[in-house]
């Protein structure tokens, strides 16, 4: 490979900064140019005054925050003692994925934008904002901006003469290859918990938890079925506070896996070791060595998640079907992304159906390329519903399954609150791998701080355990705002919430929004209320919580907030969003959003 080795860092939430990382590993192998494609914190940051190259690409999550993956970067490239000449040798480029309906579009990769300029390094060109809300999605602003990076990059190292571009049809060798162990079938694996007694579980080593409880906890008539999920973890290791979050790593139907195996010719049974090309590249460390297809297929691709457009680029050069091949080189060009976004996103198509739909290209699919083509199934974060404090040993979480219908024939449903809804611990031994982190949400230490929690809908979960947490530590101050459809339909707890009412624990304020003509919010309680809620915080130093859907109910919440602070505090409205920003620093008001 002709000049410097590329580098190319990504910090990546849910999969999107990471499927654009390797769609640049992939051009960047197409213009003959070495490149290593590597998450934030799994490269040795100090190494960086040496890279000559850099790309980064980074996504932002929740309230401008950076993906967990890069958090050990972000505290290191944001020292105060770093040298403002450490990057003088680097040019780089930011790639930022973000979505424009929150306050803190792209806030890390703009953030980062500008420490790399402090630091002395050379911006290859502007930054570039991709945009979750845009039509096209971020591609809209990827594909122009990659043009322009690719024209800069090899005018400072050119192609070497003779050796032309490597055309999108024409396949790259897989990152893998499959040694397929003749006469080896596989058996079922015990559910066994064998982790490091050295530290509590992580995503390399998950509890198995055994599920206590499964319970619906809507009415039978509701059309949204919620679930009381309780798990046993005495012994796992595992602590965890109000606030913090637990992650489980679903598996895919069986019906699914027997599906993909079908359509694609594959042996469930066949067992084979996995071995990386490149010396650079390790083997996803989730895989046992040997491994059967059903584990693969089954616990690791993400066969029912919705395609990227490098999937179609990759099934097109793949593909022996002249018509097949057309119609996915079309997906994967530029011209052809609103094409892709009615067959693919807007009817959320999986990746099963699509391999359904082009079932000659997905016959003739190579086993080496499974891991280049389908990405890994990603934990699924749950807030933390209970506290240790009250329930010792036990861990709640509260689950909406996901479940609706687009133009599709069958209904599209969300891969881990179905599979958990699945399972049925009264019909014998069930077992879910999990493992927790702290969470956005940080309660107030000191004793007698009060707090004030709004949480519709399952965005009560984690003020649940809040709430459970602190009753036990004897604190009173606990508000709560909590709304949903109706009272007998969707009042997760009500029972408990009335009980500490009764005690002085709790005070309680709900909206049931479907219950009268005109529909009644939070925020139509948090004004009524509005002369308490000033008094919690100006006079007796109260947090603030918000969790729940981040659709409008965030804006709504913080708009009828500074119409209180005008309201009851007498500030105009400049000095209501300062005095906003000040609780947001303090970190006396908090949010928890999910989309």
């Amino acid at each position: 490979m002709a000049g410097p080795r590329l580098l190319v860092l990504f910090g990546s939430q849910t999969g999107t900064a990471e499927d654009v990382a390797e769609r640049l590993g992939r051009e960047a192998q197409r213009r003959r140019l070495g490149c290593r494609v590597l998450a934030l914190d799994a490269y040795p940051v100090v190494n960086l005054i040496n890279e000559p190259l850099v790309i980064f690409v980074c996504a932002t999550t929740g309230q401008g925050e950076p993906p967990d993956n890069m958090k050990n970067f972000w505290r290191f490239i944001f020292r105060k003692n770093l040298p403002l000449t450490s990057l003088c040798q680097m040019d780089f480029a930011v790639l930022g994925l973000g979505d424009s309906s929150y306050t803190k579009f792209n806030f890390v990769a703009k953030k980062l934008h500008r420490r790399l300029l402090q630091l002395g390094g050379t911006a290859l060109l502007p930054a570039c904002l991709g945009d979750d809300q845009h039509d096209l999605g971020p591609d809209a602003a990827i594909d122009p901006w990659l043009q322009d990076l690719w024209e800069k990059v090899l005018r400072l190292h050119p192609t070497p003469s003779g050796l032309g571009v490597i055309p999108p049809g024409v396949p790259l060798p897989s990152k893998f290859t499959l040694q397929f162990l003749q006469g080896a079938l596989r058996t079922e694996e015990p559910c066994v918990n064998t982790r490091d007694p050295q530290g509590p579980p992580s995503e390399l080593q998950p509890f198995l938890a055994p599920m206590v409880s499964n319970q619906r906890v809507t009415s039978p008539s509701h059309f949204q079925d919620v679930r009381l999920i309780e798990f046993d973890i005495a012994g796992s290791g595992i602590s965890f506070a109000a606030g913090d979050v637990v992650l489980i790593r679903p598996e895919n139907s069986a019906d699914h896996v027997q599906q993909f195996c079908q359509v694609l010719g594959l042996d469930p049974d066949q067992c084979f070791i996995l071995r990386p090309r490149d010396p650079d590249t390790s083997c996803p460390v989730q895989l046992p060595q040997p491994c059967s297809i059903q584990h693969l297929v089954s616990r690791y691709l993400d066969i029912a998640s919705v395609p990227r457009r490098s999937f179609f680029e990759l099934l097109a050069g793949l593909s022996p079907n002249k018509l097949e091949r057309e119609k996915l080189l079309e997906f994967s060009s530029a011209q052809g992304q609103e094409a892709l976004y009615d067959y693919s996103n807007r009817p959320r198509r999986t990746i099963l159906e699509v391999l359904c739909d082009f079932p000659h290209t997905a016959g003739a699919v190579p086993p080496n390329y499974l891991l280049d083509l389908i990405p890994l199934i990603r934990p699924r974060a749950f807030s933390v519903a209970s506290s240790l404090l009250a329930l010792p040993g036990r861990l709640q979480v509260l689950v909406a399954v996901v479940q609706y219908w687009t133009r599709l024939k069958e209904p599209r449903r969300g891969l881990c609150s179905c599979w958990l809804a699945s399972l049925d611990p009264e019909q014998g031994p069930v077992h879910v791998p999990l493992w927790v982190r702290p969470g956005s949400l940080t309660f107030p230490k000191t004793p007698g701080t009060p707090v004030v929690m709004v949480g519709p809908g399952t965005g009560v979960a984690p003020f649940r355990a809040a709430i459970q947490e602190r009753v036990a530590q004897g604190e009173t101050g606990n508000v709560l705002f909590f709304g949903c459809r109706q009272q007998d339909q969707d009042f997760y707890w009500e029972a408990e919430w009335r009980q500490l009412e009764r005690q002085g624990c709790l005070t309680l304020v709900t909206a049931f929004s479907r219950e009268q003509e005109q529909k009644v919010y939070v925020q139509h309680r948090l004004k009524e209320l509005g002369a308490l809620v000033w008094g919690l915080l100006d006079h007796h130093g109260a947090h603030f919580y918000l969790a729940g859907n981040a659709k409008t109910m965030p804006a709504d919440v913080t708009k009828a907030l500074t119409s209180i602070f005008q309201e009851h505090g007498g500030l105009s409205g400049t000095e209501a969003a300062s005095y906003l920003a000040r609780l947001q620093h303090m970190l006396r008001f908090q949010t928890e959003t999910w989309a």
